[in-house]
């Protein structure tokens, strides 16, 4: 017959064991999120700026083509979308498991690339491979173009990453056809008004981001929609004066979108700035686009701040979304003014 004093002794043992199993599962769960977060801090990066002449030359030489008028543009655009892809951390905005699902800075980056390499893919095919509205599309691009509007989201079944690289193998295919002499189908007709189809996307997207940038900390916004035509209607009636503020949760979305598309654009208009470089010229325009970079540029310095910060605009603490949304405000003033050159004789 157990005695009292065994009793005590079971019931201590099996208390140890609890509190010796409840230790082990903390120790193993804290140390998994340790490796969470060294792994997410890893993967938090955005890669830097590279040359479109070298990546040009590179791609160029791999398929064995000349370079020729559009190769650079095209080149450039392979190298944005496998840098989605391929960057450290790989492609994050389809990540079902930690850290990539816990990570909303370089996903949101991502988007800004990706709606700029859709919009130049759309270009590409309907504009800056055809000669006339009436001419047949390159079977590559609508290929590309299909791959990139596939679902960004999209975990398996298919996968994101496939369907975009099926894109960037179609727009080689496309890069290896427009260098060889003897593939004349494939065309990259560099001209102004081509050009300026491709500017006109830009400035709706900078307008845009500029706008939702300058909205962190709220504004007063009058309703323009219907200005400078009398006989203009809309849909459903909106109020004269509206209060336009970005959600706090998303102004940290907003920025790092920001960020990626203003990346996308400096590489696409630097070769753009090739390959319509007697266009530019020409309509006395180059100077513009180059101020368009320049403009560009400061929004790829380093954020030193851990944290998006979001003070008033004449407050203690900086706005970073404000700065942001200054150059891009420049920039697109820029473009409109290029737009404008461009259009005329």
């Amino acid at each position: 017959m157990t005695t009292w004093k065994e009793r005590i002794s079971d019931a201590l043992d099996q208390e140890g064991l609890v509190s010796s199993l409840g230790r082990s599962t903390i120790a193993i769960v804290t140390g998994l999120l340790l490796i969470i977060g060294i792994v997410g801090f890893i993967w938090d990066h955005e890669p830097s700026l590279f040359s479109v002449t070298e990546t040009t030359t590179q791609k160029t030489q791999a398929l064995g083509v000349r370079q020729v008028t559009g190769t650079t543009t095209v080149a450039t655009m392979m190298r944005l979308s496998e840098t989605l892809l391929d960057k450290r951390g790989g492609y994050l905005s389809n990540d079902l498991m930690p850290p990539g699902a816990w990570m909303d800075n370089v996903p949101n980056w991502e988007f800004g690339v990706l709606v700029q390499v859709r919009d130049m893919a759309r270009t590409l095919r309907n504009n800056l491979s055809r000669s006339q509205s009436q001419s047949t599309e390159d079977v590559d691009l609508v290929a590309a173009e299909n791959q990139f509007y596939f679902d960004s989201e999209s975990w398996i079944l298919p996968d994101t990453e496939g369907e975009y690289r099926r894109g960037i193998v179609a727009l080689e295919a496309y890069l290896k056809r427009l260098g060889d002499e003897d593939q004349q189908s494939a065309q990259f007709y560099a001209r102004a008004d081509n050009l300026r189809i491709w500017l006109a996307e830009v400035e709706t997207r900078l307008g845009s981001l500029s706008q939702r940038l300058s909205a962190s900390i709220g504004k007063r916004q009058l309703d323009t929609s219907l200005a400078g035509e009398a006989a203009a209607r809309q849909s459903t009636p909106t109020r004269a004066d509206n209060i336009v503020k970005t959600p706090w949760h998303e102004r940290d979305d907003v920025f790092y979108e920001a960020r990626g598309t203003t990346w996308a654009l400096i590489h696409l208009l630097r070769a753009i700035e090739i390959d319509f470089r007697d266009v530019l010229e020409n309509k006395n325009a180059l100077i513009s686009l180059q101020q368009v970079i320049r403009e560009l540029e400061p929004t790829q310095e380093t954020l030193w701040s851990p944290i998006i910060l979001n003070g008033s605009g004449l407050g203690m603490l900086a706005n970073h979304s404000l700065v942001m949304g200054s150059h891009i405000s420049r920039a697109n003033a820029a473009i409109i003014d290029l737009r404008r050159l461009l259009s005329e004789g």
